[in-house]
């Protein structure tokens, strides 16, 4: 039975990051055909957002070095988004080979990640992404934006807020239709999310994407709706991570926030049982269990 508390949004839109965020941090290499028939268990679980994989340089994410191949292999059903990441001009071309409609790049709050991730500056980061939006906009192609390190990153501790509010209003003034907040290392905390999100005055263009590191993901997730935030980044499963920040864990797992959500009363269209059927098999095929509670509770009955 569910119980209601005032503030919080009547529905909620899940966006599946698993296939993408998830994968690309496993250390094993799955093979397409097993990453194509994970896509639509997703699917088929009522996932209307599926992050399907990232046009990334292989040298640098090895497990998603398939996407034009699975791309191809993806069985894609009317009313369901498939967006995949583009790092800058050429992955946008690969994507846009592939018959993509729609893209996501990923920024930085902080120097020192941008330097390390994107091998540019704060400021020059801008340089990369611009054209980037410009031409998918061009072609009809809509634009999700990232920006990781939020809350904080290991090298320069805390992130101020305005400096996150600064970078994420410009990906937006660029064109980008929504900007996923990213506590990449997981050291976000109820009253900074409410904070951050506040400071950017109006929360419908954005989402949030917490790493479940200190514990925090949900209680994050529950201040972010509070804040007026209705999409939310997850992975099923709680697979992934970062593999640029070594202290990154998992993802928050679709799994956690569904019982949360459905037990608030907040719609997701999302089928539970489905869900958590779909982890434990893919647990099996990256020789693990879940790190998800609620995976672990359920799948023993």
């Amino acid at each position: 039975m569910p119980f209601r508390i005032d503030g919080l949004p009547e529905r909620v839109t899940v966006y599946e990051v698993g296939p993408r965020d998830g994968l690309q941090n496993e250390k094993a290499v799955i093979p397409v055909e097993v990453k194509a028939e994970f896509i639509d268990r997703l699917a088929d679980a009522g996932h209307r957002v599926i992050e399907a994989t990232s046009f990334v340089h292989p040298k640098w994410v090895p497990q998603l070095a398939d996407s034009g191949e699975l791309l191809t292999m993806l069985k894609r059903r009317p009313g369901i988004r498939y967006p995949v990441l583009v790092p800058n001009e050429r992955g946008l071309d690969r994507a846009l080979e592939s018959g993509v409609d729609e893209v996501a790049v990923f920024a930085s709050a902080t120097e020192t990640f941008a330097a390390k991730n994107l091998n540019r500056s704060l400021e020059t980061q801008f340089d990369m992404f611009e054209p980037v939006v410009a031409r998918a906009l061009e072609a009809g192609v809509k634009v999700r934006a990232y920006v990781s390190m939020v809350f904080g990153d290991p090298w320069e501790g805390p992130t101020p807020i305005e400096q996150v509010v600064r970078v994420g209003t410009r990906l937006l003034d660029l064109g980008c239709h929504e900007l996923s907040l990213g506590d990449t290392i997981g050291v976000g905390t109820p009253g900074h999310a409410t904070a951050l999100v506040e400071a950017f005055g109006d929360p419908s263009r954005l989402a949030v994407h917490f790493h479940d590191t200190y514990g925090q993901a949900l209680a994050n997730t529950l201040a972010a709706l509070r804040a007026g935030v209705t999409v939310v980044d997850a992975s099923t499963g709680g697979i992934g991570g970062c593999p640029y920040a070594e202290s990154a864990t998992g993802n928050l797992a679709t799994e956690d926030l569904v019982w949360m959500l459905r037990g608030l009363g907040i719609d997701t269209g999302l089928d539970l049982g489905k869900l958590v059927a779909t982890s434990v098999w893919l647990a099996e095929r990256l020789g693990r269990p879940s790190p998800s509670r609620v995976v672990q509770a359920l799948s023993k009955g």
